[in-house]
């Protein structure tokens, strides 16, 4: 909640600048935009407004772009699997011992900062919630008092309204002494409400006008833009921008009522329409119910509508077409932003994944892991086909531990910050707590004992914004790098989930993302713990130890025989004794149940 305190805050930050963006924008195309059309540019905005509290993170640009590269990729020649000979044979039909050292980190604490941006913002909403109630409650008094209409003048002209716009419902229509101007009140059971004023200085121009006005909102549904705009002005009840900008949006929603009016209209009756709303400027006023869609507006608003009403012209089939094509590009603009504004990373760890339903098989394999929330995956290439253990868990996102450094050895390769032939790093003499780590490394050795430190160095001479551009290439889980470069893949922001592992697995096997295939064959040899004629076994375990307890085991890797590949990802998690190895042991016991080991 901490975390989301602060990324919503920042999240403000930017929706701000699209608010600014979308106005300029506005403004540019005012004269390719009909009325309408600038009236829902704002939902685009509502839309925007949303995605802070989506459960998901909207797709970017250059992902669509990196997907559609590894299609490309994947049908070009040359980038095939990888299959060239491996470092450090074993071929006793045994897996090479897997060293599991960690270092234990500290339970994050909450951000004070965070929390009390989360304790305001809560506040506020609290507050925000009870104007709204008070403002219903006063609606349903003026709706209990309000007496159905009995003026038989009136009641004639609405029923020729209605034919009219060709309108079937027949939507009530109450008389109240509580309102100064028209207004259509709910979304499901609509009703009118027009002021006892109004109906006893009646005028059939006038009124026929405010009618017609009235009906256009319910025939375009701004009832449930009324909805809303009010429920985003809750959340963001603390941001001067969006109050601008949804009061901008209700009054850019009459102006779109008032177009439509016009174009039930001759070109004579426009300069009347216009009339109806100056000699009743003063007599009007803002609706005071937060639900309530009418023809009520602010002296300047009202000089805005007249202006609008003055030069109107019914848009050309060409204007049309040009206000579309505006439309559309400003939509897809808008949706490039939409990526800033995810806030879901830190509270929501759940990968979608979206697999057909006969491509995967659930298995029981809960007596392997007894003691522990764990979760299995395995890949068959050949059948393209999944088995899986535990769904819920195996789309649950978690630290990756040392098996990122799979990928992170991978970074340093194509960056040549190490290179397949020269991955010689000198220990500068700090004393570590495992004795293996205490020493000159090279890739395989330091894969081999996780020697966090070698990592270490890759990361700092990559720089952190080239790793982000990395994590976001290849799609890894969550794709959150935080600034500590020595912790983010060790039980901090970076997550990926089981079904996420084996999908990197294979698109690393296949070589999806145009990596230089040496280097690929670099990091698979690093992590080959066994190699015959006709069987290939690499693998990298990983273990998250919390305040000295190892909390979050991990085994994953891919085995290529003769006539098929397999991939895998094993990940275990309790108090205490989920380790890396015992991963391993789960791992190798299950793919030998299955045959395949």
């Amino acid at each position: 909640m901490a975390d989301f305190g602060i990324r919503f805050f920042l999240c403000n930050i930017f929706i701000c600048i699209i608010i600014g963006f979308l106005i300029i924008v506005k403004r540019a195309f005012k004269n390719y935009l009909t009325s309408r059309m600038q009236f829902n540019l704002w939902f685009l905005l509502l839309g925007i407004l949303a995605v802070p509290f989506v459960p998901f993170r909207p797709a970017s640009f250059t992902q669509i772009l990196a997907l559609l590269g590894a299609w490309k990729n994947a049908l070009s020649s040359g980038k095939g699997t990888i299959t060239e000979g491996v470092l450090n044979p074993n071929t006793s039909g045994a897996v090479n011992q897997m060293n599991d050292f960690a270092l234990s980190v500290s339970r994050k604490t909450p951000s004070i900062i965070g929390l009390i941006f989360c304790g305001i913002w809560l506040a506020g909403i609290l507050a925000m919630i009870l104007l709204v109630i008070k403002s219903v409650s006063r609606l349903n008094a003026m709706k209990n008092s309000a007496l159905p209409l009995q003026n038989k003048t009136v009641r004639i002209l609405y029923q020729n309204c209605l034919r009219e716009m060709k309108i079937k419902r027949n939507i009530p229509v109450y008389s109240t002494a509580f309102l100064k101007s028209p207004v259509i009140v709910g979304l499901l059971n609509p009703r009118i409400y027009l002021p006892i004023h109004l109906i006893s200085d009646f005028n059939a121009t006038d009124m026929r006008y405010m009618l017609l006005h009235e009906l256009q909102h319910y025939r375009h549904k701004d009832a449930l833009a009324s909805y809303l705009m009010n429920f985003f002005g809750v959340l963001y009840w603390y941001n001067p921008c969006v109050w601008y900008a949804l009061k901008e949006m209700r009054n850019e929603r009459e102006v779109a009522c008032d177009t439509s009016v016009l174009k039930l209209l001759d070109e004579s009756d426009y300069e009347d329409y216009g009339n109806t709303l100056i000699n009743f400027a003063e007599k009007v006023s803002l609706t005071p119910f937060p639900f309530a869609a009418g023809i009520s507006g602010n002296m300047k608003q009202m000089q805005q509508r007249i202006a609008n009403i003055s030069s109107y012209k019914k848009p050309s089939a060409f204007r049309k077409l040009k206000g579309f094509t505006a439309f559309v590009t400003i939509g897809v603009i808008l949706s490039g932003f939409a990526p800033m504004l995810s806030t879901y990373a830190s509270e929501q760890n759940r990968y979608q994944w979206n697999i057909p339903s006969d491509k995967v098989s659930t298995i029981d394999l809960s007596a392997w892991f007894s003691g522990y929330e764990g979760s299995f995956v395995l890949y068959d290439l050949n059948g393209d086909t999944w088995k899986v253990y535990d769904m819920e868990q195996a789309t649950l996102r978690t630290a990756p531990n040392s098996t990122y450094k799979i990928y992170d050895a991978l970074f340093g390769l194509e960056e040549d910050v190490i290179a397949p032939d020269d991955s010689f790093m000198a220990w500068d003499g700090t004393n570590h707590p495992f004795e293996a780590w205490n020493g000159n490394q090279d890739l395989l050795s330091a894969m081999q004992s996780s020697v966090n430190w070698y990592f270490e160095e890759i990361d700092m001479k990559i720089g952190s914004s080239a790793i982000q551009d990395y994590i976001r290439k290849i799609g890894y889980g969550n794709e959150i790098v935080n600034a500590n470069l020595s912790t983010y893949w060790m039980q901090g922001a970076l997550k990926i989930s089981p079904v996420e592992q084996v999908e990197l697995l294979t698109s690393l096997h296949n070589n999806r993302f145009d990596f230089a295939p040496e280097n690929i064959n670099a990091v698979k040899n690093s992590i080959c713990l066994f190699s015959s004629e006709d069987k290939n076994f690499y693998g990298k375990t990983g273990t998250g130890r919390v305040d000295g307890q190892d909390v979050n085991g991990w085994f994953v890797g891919l085995l290529e025989t003769a006539g098929n590949t397999y991939f895998f990802a094993t990940n275990i998690q309790a108090a205490e004794n989920a380790t890396g190895g015992k991963a391993s042991e789960i791992s190798l016991s299950i793919l030998s149940h299955m045959g395949i080991w």
